[in-house]
């Protein structure tokens, strides 16, 4: 089964113009990012006044019915995920306004599957992938919450695929993600704020990487990662790209209570942010709170490729910032000793199980 992408487009809101009824092109609005402050740590409060600095829930879905919430698990390590607390707020915003919602990850590695200290795995295999991701969720919160509010939890890294076309792609002409992600009317990206050694920063469209199946692309996507590395070094940004153009990414809500500085995603130090940032445009989104993480935009390969792509904004000046000033909030956090994907191939995420 094979889908065209062409639709998805209309996801990445704000990114262009729109015609008149006499046809001639109008000015295109700027993409509004709500930045808004976690105040006693009520992080519940936090996130909707983001959300409702974008229009409400009815504002960001319209009239989407089916979202899935996709965090940042990237293993068991609680102080390197997208905390339960974020997506609870947001699926009940959600279940008010009589949306139906999923929660949806694959995960990249959990001990006692394919993480043995000191190695961690690639692997394919579904019989350590499934029961792997089913104890993330478990480990985090997240079987908890699913079952107390009444939301599926997706298993991303099996189950029924489908492939899905990238006209003009970087890496992937064609790529295969759980037929559960064109299902859906919208998919809402859900990371925690973190550096990242082979991208800069790991945001709302880093996040994607965890819908490139492992049964695929493999677990801690090496097979991703290798295809990845021929096109540019970070062996990332540009197949991000493609994975946005294939999904139905239309609202990222950036984790920010803590953050991550240095050598994340994983290995990095704590930081309270005490934030939220929100926006239905993906780049605009993640450009906003890597400016408040001390990151000029040119400094974040993934921006340069979704340019490239023809998704904007390609500045901060193109961007509405509603809610705290970004000057007033940002951290320059310490930046991540960049590798390139070739360069630590062999050293993590090498072996095969």
């Amino acid at each position: 089964m094979k889908e065209a992408a062409h639709s998805r487009r209309n996801f990445l809101l704000g990114c262009g113009a729109a015609a008149s009824s006499a046809g001639i092109a109008a000015a295109p609005e700027r993409p509004a990012v709500s930045v808004v402050k976690i105040h006693n740590g009520n992080i519940t409060r936090a996130v909707e006044m983001a959300i409702d600095l974008l229009g409400g829930i009815r504002g960001v879905a319209g009239d989407k019915e089916r979202i899935m919430l996709k965090p940042n698990l990237v293993s068991t390590d609680a102080h390197a995920t997208t905390k339960p607390e974020v997506i609870q707020a947001l699926a009940q915003l959600m279940k008010r306004a009589r949306k139906q919602v999923l929660i949806g990850e694959g995960s990249a590695a959990a001990p006692g599957f394919n993480y043995r200290h000191p190695d961690t795995f690639r692997t394919r295999k579904r019989e350590i992938l499934d029961p792997m991701q089913d104890f993330v969720f478990k480990q985090l919160g997240y079987t908890d919450l699913a079952q107390r509010l009444g939301i599926p939890l997706v298993n991303l890294h099996s189950g029924p695929l489908v492939e899905v076309e990238v006209p003009d792609a970087f890496v992937f002409p064609t790529v295969t993600i759980h037929r559960a992600l064109t299902d859906i009317d919208l998919l809402c990206s859900v990371p925690m704020m973190k550096t990242h050694q082979l991208a800069q920063v790991t945001l709302g469209i880093k996040n994607l990487v965890g819908t490139f199946p492992g049964t695929v692309y493999q677990s801690v996507r090496g097979a991703m990662h290798d295809a990845a590395a021929k096109v540019e070094p970070s062996g990332t940004a540009a197949a991000i790209v493609d994975m946005l153009r294939a999904n139905k990414l239309g609202l990222v809500v950036v984790d920010a209570s803590t953050a991550m500085e240095g050598n994340g995603p994983t290995d990095g130090t704590l930081v309270k942010m005490d934030l939220i940032v929100a926006g239905t445009n993906p780049v605009a989104t993640d450009m906003v709170a890597s400016s408040i993480m001390g990151f000029e935009p040119a400094e974040v390969p993934t921006f340069a490729w979704a340019n490239k792509a023809g998704l904007g904004p390609t500045a901060l000046s193109e961007i509405e910032i509603r809610g705290e000033k970004v000057d007033q909030v940002r951290r320059m956090l310490v930046k991540p000793r960049i590798s390139t994907w070739n360069s630590i191939r062999t050293l993590w995420g090498f072996k095969e199980v």
